[in-house]
């Protein structure tokens, strides 16, 4: 990383609430702004605390060597540099895409001269400048661009470079996103079975938090059945036994009136790895279920 003291010239495309905040912590750092909106009426403040506000993207990205672009979509990125001159240019996408996305975007923007860099935000725009938040970001593409640029790209969150293949920051984004969701329906799910009964939802959170995070490690056993190809090592609970299981969890469900729709996808795929012999498995197969 080569770019080690403030004042690096950046160009920022998309205020946002990630793209304004992320814009105050470059400038608060130092670093020479130039920031460009649909609406240019986002771009007031950050004038005011120096930012240089030009009047189209393409006159933005003429202004500084290194262009980030965080905006609404794939589809407003393209709109957005359409006549702007990219060459010899350092394009730093943070705009949520899919892995796809990011590769197709990558060929563009070597076909008109410029690195490219894809980033995945695993942060809100609270966290964004504050060290001790946690938020960081995914970046793949170019190792070279992020070299050449990394301190200025770790000034508004931790960075995690994750490879040349321009797809994997967002592939890993929507990995832990999906993740996330399926963990944010079993807790939708818990507090529906006690949403009727006299239990305060405030005194059972420490206990469903302390489970999940009890639970977690349990993707350390699945990353080491995929990567040996043993889905029986150190199994405590098998597959064949969690599936009979399920039939309490469906029907203190029915007791209490809940739906169990969040829960018998996933069961399902349970019951047809156990048809398909191989009860003495943790879940990890289930991963094999929805890969073929």
């Amino acid at each position: 990383m080569t770019d080690n003291t403030s004042g690096t010239s950046l160009t920022l495309l998309g205020l946002g609430a990630m793209g304004t905040a992320l814009a105050r912590t470059w400038l608060a750092a130092g670093h020479s702004l130039t920031v460009w909106n649909r609406t240019p009426g986002r771009a007031g403040p950050l004038a005011a605390e120096g930012a240089e506000v030009a009047a189209t993207a393409a006159e933005a990205v003429a202004a500084s060597p290194l262009v980030v672009v965080c905006l609404l979509d794939d589809a407003s990125v393209g709109e957005a540099l359409t006549g702007a001159d990219l060459a010899g240019k350092d394009l730093v996408n943070l705009t949520t895409g899919t892995p796809a996305q990011a590769r197709a975007r990558a060929r563009w923007a070597a076909e008109r001269g410029a690195r490219f860099l894809d980033g995945g935000i695993m942060a809100v725009p609270p966290m964004i400048g504050v060290p001790e938040s946690g938020g960081y970001v995914f970046y793949s593409g170019s190792r070279a661009l992020f070299d050449a640029h990394g301190d200025t790209l770790a000034v508004p969150a931790g960075t995690r470079y994750v490879g040349e293949d321009a797809g994997f920051a967002a592939l890993y984004d929507v990995a832990l996103l999906s993740a996330m969701t399926g963990m944010f329906a079993g807790v939708s799910h818990a507090f529906a079975l006690i949403r009727k009964e006299d239990i305060e939802p405030t005194a059972f959170a420490p206990l469903l938090v302390g489970w999940l995070n009890a639970m977690a490690g349990y993707a350390y056993g699945i990353a080491g059945h995929l990567e040996s190809g043993d889905y029986t090592t150190g199994v405590a609970s098998n597959l064949a036994m969690m599936t009979e299981g399920n039939t309490t969890l469906l029907r203190t469900a029915q007791e209490q009136g809940v739906s169990a729709e969040l829960l018998t996808p996933f069961m399902k795929l349970m019951e047809r790895r156990v048809a398909d012999g191989h009860g003495d498995e943790d879940t990890t197969g289930v991963v094999d279920l929805l890969t073929r």
